[in-house]
């Protein structure tokens, strides 16, 4: 295993992306020596700057200094130029996965992973443990409500980290605890099928030890053969849902009260009492059915874990409420995919019953939208007004047929219209969007400038 030791200078490629800054963080706070680069400045290195860390704008050969180890970014290519000096010099270079082993060495590791929803029940699992006293360490893939912190280092014994699948990095850990939320096929320019995506998860499984526990939901077709499979050679498993009625943890009587959501939790056939949520949808009950269980098997009552939910806020860009300006509501959510599209304006549905929603879609990589491209067109049907800006290309180049304006065409959707540019999709709102109103801005790229600008804009009409 490779051996991080406290003082040595570390040099990550891509600094500000969450993965990357997230692990700094926690090296930072440790007493290594940090410096960076990237193309991008976000809050998040605009932090560690603050707190010693020396990031570089753009790409140099020089800015590898006299580092004694390189972590690359998933994004960044072989040839790229920091890499190469690094390799000349004989300094090693390392992925995300990589060093995870070495970062999380001797603590309880509980590693949450799933499709969709692991950044909420990451950041539940972490606020708990908060509450509860038990400060762990953790690392999650976006600012938390609570805190503004997206990773840090705890007294106690826990490592809570969001496991992230992409280029698999959760391949990369020791846990002893895992939660998987869900699976379904994602991330296509690397998964290029749902096969090679479970068979990833499945050696994800097979990472825990023999008294290694398993938590997943049981409402997921996949997760739940992990389940089952576990449970045929009596190796630890605790499942959760809301609809399979032999979950171990299950979620009753859900109800809809004063902009909040209200549930009884049953575990193994007993009620052990209600749990109430700011953070709208189903899919959110479920996260905090998963955060419940793992506070509960690290020695958290009920009463203080369920406490904590109440006073839980979600990660930035998770139904993100932004602004509000003349019962026009700005919501930033990070939903990219068919399925969290739909959770999302569900969840809107349910919580403000009486709005109409507009969704803005940012659709995310062109591979991506090749192919969910069903999915998509379908996935807006419950909302009022659709709105399409371009493609966020992320790290690709555009594929050929594949357009915001083509995809347009194709919904049957009664009032589905295009975009040009974000400038242009502000404008459309400006000029359309009739009170009372909740307007989704559904985007993993820069499309969240729109509530920023509308808001802005408004203020000053």
């Amino acid at each position: 295993m490779l051996q991080l030791i406290p003082g040595q200078r570390i040099h990550f490629i891509g600094i500000a992306g969450a993965g990357l800054s997230a692990i700094a963080r926690v090296l930072l706070d440790q007493g290594f020596m940090i410096t960076g680069s990237d193309l991008n400045q976000s809050d998040l290195t605009v932090e560690l700057e603050n707190d010693g860390a020396v990031i570089h704008r753009g790409h140099n050969a020089s800015h590898v200094g006299d580092a004694e180890l390189v972590v690359a970014s998933s994004a960044i290519p072989s040839d790229h130029i920091e890499i190469m000096t690094a390799e000349a010099q004989g300094i090693p270079v390392y992925k995300r996965k990589d060093i995870m082993e070495a970062v999380m060495f001797g603590h309880y590791n509980i590693a949450i992973a799933g499709t969709h929803g692991k950044t909420t029940t990451t950041s539940m699992v972490i606020h708990i443990l908060q509450q509860a006293d038990k400060s762990p360490s953790f690392i999650v893939g976006g600012k938390m409500g609570n805190t503004g912190k997206n990773a840090g280092i705890g007294n106690g014994n826990a490592f809570v980290i969001e496991a992230d699948e992409y280029d698999n990095m959760f391949h990369g850990l020791r846990p002893n605890l895992e939660v998987i939320t869900n699976i379904e096929h994602d991330h296509p320019d690397f998964f290029k099928t749902p096969h090679q995506l479970i068979t990833s998860y499945s050696r994800f499984v097979g990472l825990l030890p023999a008294n290694g526990l398993l938590v997943g939901c049981v409402d997921d077709s996949i997760t739940s053969i992990f389940i089952r499979n576990r449970l045929i050679v009596h190796l630890p498993v605790t499942s959760y849902g809301i609809k399979n009625t032999q979950a171990d943890w299950r979620a009753i009587n859900i109800r809809h009260e004063d902009g909040k959501t209200i549930y009884t939790v049953m575990r193994e056939g007993k009620q052990v009492g209600d749990v109430t949520l700011s953070v709208p949808g189903n899919h959110n009950i479920l996260n905090s059915l998963a955060a419940l269980i793992v506070a509960d098997h690290q020695g958290v009552d009920f009463d203080v874990a369920s406490k904590a939910l109440t006073s839980f806020r979600n990660t930035g860009r998770r139904f993100d409420i932004r602004g509000e300006k003349d019962r026009v509501m700005l919501v930033d959510d990070y939903a990219h995919h068919p399925t969290e599209i739909k959770a999302t304006i569900q969840a809107a549905q349910e919580r403000y019953p009486d709005h109409h929603i507009w969704a803005v879609w940012q659709p995310h990589t062109y591979s991506r939208v090749k192919q969910f491209m069903s999915g998509f067109l379908t996935a807006f049907d419950k909302a009022n007004h659709v709105l399409v800006t371009p493609v966020y290309a992320a790290r690709e180049r555009p594929l050929e047929g594949i357009s915001s304006l083509n995809i347009v065409a194709e919904m049957t959707h009664p009032s589905a219209h295009y975009a040009p540019s974000l400038d242009d999709a502000i404008e459309m709102l400006r000029e359309q969007v009739r009170p009372p109103a909740i307007v989704l801005i559904l985007s993993a790229g820069d499309a969240p400038r729109i509530a920023e600008e509308y808001l802005s804009v408004a203020e000053q009409a």
